[in-house]
Parts: structure tokens; sequence; C-alpha cells
């Protein structure tokens, strides 16, 4: 399978990979053929990248971080939660949900579990083939992604229960915004970006009363837009006033919010993503997290093409762990854009001289990749 932008879908591919819809029903299952009404239908939903089936690379296999039960479970947690509390916006203090924290820790104890077992995981993007509400699919991924920094980290697993219900309920606060100003298409006025950031402490005052709920998960709902110089909200404090788990939340954040579908942008690509991150070393965020960060992300994910700068075009089938930036490539088309007659693989890790220049500018697809 590969990975591709909708834009270069072609009627007749087929998908390798279902897509769900925002209740984790299965809108398109594996094997469909795309035609022109579906490319546009899930272009429309806000599907930038599907999984499509390749030949060329039938073996390759693209696993998930989290177990698809897992997925499921958790989305339905938050979102069944999250809208019980957008039902009953200015909630008052005190008035507690006592099944929230056992449900929130179920789930993060089967994140925490499946993560556990993969030794060498790497953070790779997990909104491809999701139609989903922005709030809850993010709220996992950060979770995830958090996660995963955590045990890379060496966080004991009492620290990462802590850590991940921090980073899941982290925007918990933004059921108390109002959904025109969540879901408004196009720039925010100045009033409605100063209501968004109260998403910050009303996070804060939803938690920090919750029956097993860690105070310091509250306290990353409330600290997880803080920045380093002082230059965040919604206190402008600065550098160790921000708990370490609220740095790293709001490292995982960022970057998730960046490659994931906005309804006003396009996501980045994990590649250009970090790179926008790491400006902000030592200002925003500090060195050390974003070096383990780097390290731990699959800057060019499995199955996405890549130009080198020989002209030639491949996909990436592998991740090296100790050094994400340079991954193994099946070399499919020279560089007049002809396609091999035997593809081959070259390992970028070893290849130092080999340079990856491009992402997803192959104009060489096969028709019907699938068929």
């Amino acid at each position: 399978m590969r990975l591709l932008p909708i834009q270069m879908c072609r009627p007749g591919m087929r998908l390798a990979k279902k897509i769900y819809s925002e209740e984790g029903i299965v809108l398109l299952s594996e094997n469909v053929e795309l035609s022109v009404r579906l490319i546009n239908r899930l272009s429309e939903c806000g599907v930038h990248f599907v999984y499509i089936q390749d030949p060329r690379l039938a073996d390759l296999v693209i696993p998930d971080l989290i177990s698809e039960e897992t997925r499921q479970r958790a989305l339905s947690e938050i979102r069944t939660n999250f809208r019980d509390l957008m039902d009953r916006p200015n909630r008052k203090t005190g008035v507690t949900y006592p099944y929230i924290a056992k449900s929130f820790k179920q789930i993060m104890g089967m994140v925490i579990d499946d993560l556990t077992d993969q030794k060498d995981a790497m953070i790779m993007l997990m909104n491809m083939g999701i139609v989903d509400d922005y709030l809850f699919q993010h709220s996992l991924n950060v979770a995830v992604y958090t996660t995963l920094l955590g045990i890379a980290n060496g966080y004991s697993k009492d620290e990462l229960m802590t850590l991940g219900l921090g980073a899941m309920l982290h925007d918990i606060g933004k059921t108390q915004i109002s959904p025109n100003i969540l879901k408004k298409q196009g720039s925010l006025t100045m009033d409605e970006y100063e209501e968004m950031k109260r998403h910050a402490e009303r996070g804060y005052y939803l938690l920090k009363d919750e029956p097993n709920i860690p105070l310091i998960a509250a306290h990353c709902a409330y600290q997880h837009h803080e920045r380093l110089d002082g230059s965040g909200y919604p206190r402008g404090i600065k550098g160790d006033q921000i708990h370490e788990y609220a740095k790293w939340i709001g490292l995982v954040d960022s970057y998730d919010a960046m490659t994931t579908t906005r309804i006003y942008r396009r996501p980045m690509l994990p590649h250009e993503a970090v790179e926008s991150l790491y400006a902000g070393t030592g200002t925003l965020y500090e060195q050390r997290m974003l070096q383990l960060f780097r390290d731990k992300v699959a800057i060019y994910p499995l199955g996405i093409t890549v130009k080198l700068q020989t002209g030639e075009y491949g996909v990436v089938v592998d991740i090296n762990s100790s050094c994400p930036h340079r991954p193994v490539v099946r070399v499919l088309n020279n560089e007049n854009g002809e396609q091999l007659n035997t593809p081959y693989e070259l390992d970028l890790s070893t290849q130092l001289t080999t340079m990856i220049i491009g992402v997803n500018d192959d104009p060489h697809l096969p028709e019907a990749s699938g068929s």
C-alpha cells in the first residue's frame, strides 16, 4: 500500500485501509474502487490522505500505534463524555460525573499497554482516513503521542497514567466554548480569540475537583498553552513555572494541530511540522524535549512518496528508529519518471550522499495502481 494525498488519487485506484465516520462506523472498506464522485466526497469531508493499494508495494504493512479496539473504545468514551459536557455549558465546580475518572483511566491503561508492547514504536500520523470531529480525535492523538514520549523519557507506569490523563483531557475546556467559535470557518475576531483562549482555564476548573482525576492533570489543561518565554496563555508563566507534563503536552498539541486537517487550512506533513516546531527551540519549547520528540517521530511516514536528489521517485517502506529522518526508500521511478521494471531499495541511513528533496510530487503514478 502507499499513502497518497487525495488530489493525487485517480479513478480506478482501490483503498488499502478503511475510511471511518465520526461515530467509528466504516464508511468505505478496503478494496473499494475510487470514482471521481468518491474522491470529491472524501475531499469535501476533510480526508486529505488515503492508503491506496499498489502491487509494487503489496508487502508493505503499515502498523497502527494502538489496536483498533483501543482506538474505538477511546473515541467512544471521549465523544460521550465531551458531548455530555457540551450539553451542560457553564458547568459549576463541585458538580461531578463519578464515572469520568474510571472510564478514562481504563482507556489510558489500554493505551499504555498497547504502546509498551511496541519496543521501537514511533509517532506516526493517526488521522489518515478518519472523518471525525477535530476535538475528539485530537484528544486521543495527543494522549497517544505524549504517552509514547513519556515511555521514551523513562516515566513509571503511574507517571504515564497521570501524564496520559492530562493529555487526553487537555482540551476538555473546549466543551464550554460555543460551537460557533470552535467550528468557525475563517479567522476569529479578537473577542472570539479571547473566548477561545479561555478553554485552558475552564478545563482546569472542570477537572480540579473531579474525583480520582490527579490535580496535575487539571494543571496540564491549565498550562498546555504556556510557553518557556512567557508568551503563552492564560497566565503567561514561564520556564520552571510550567509543569513538565504540560510542556510535553504543549509540544505534542502543537504538532498534532499542525498535522491535522482544520476547517481553515490543510494539514502539514510531519517533516514540515517538526521544522516549524524547531523554530521555537529554547523560546517556546525545551530543546531536550524537541530532540526526543524528533527522535521518536516518523518524519517521513510509511507509504509516502518521496523524490530523491538523483531525480528518482520512491516510497518509504521502513523507518530507521535510530535515524528517522533517513528512512528506507523503495525506488519505483527513474529520473525521467519512468517506472522501473525492477524496483530496488535504498537505506538512506547508509547511503549518506542521497537526500530526500521532495514529498508527494510524483507526476507519474499508475492510472489505477490497485486494479
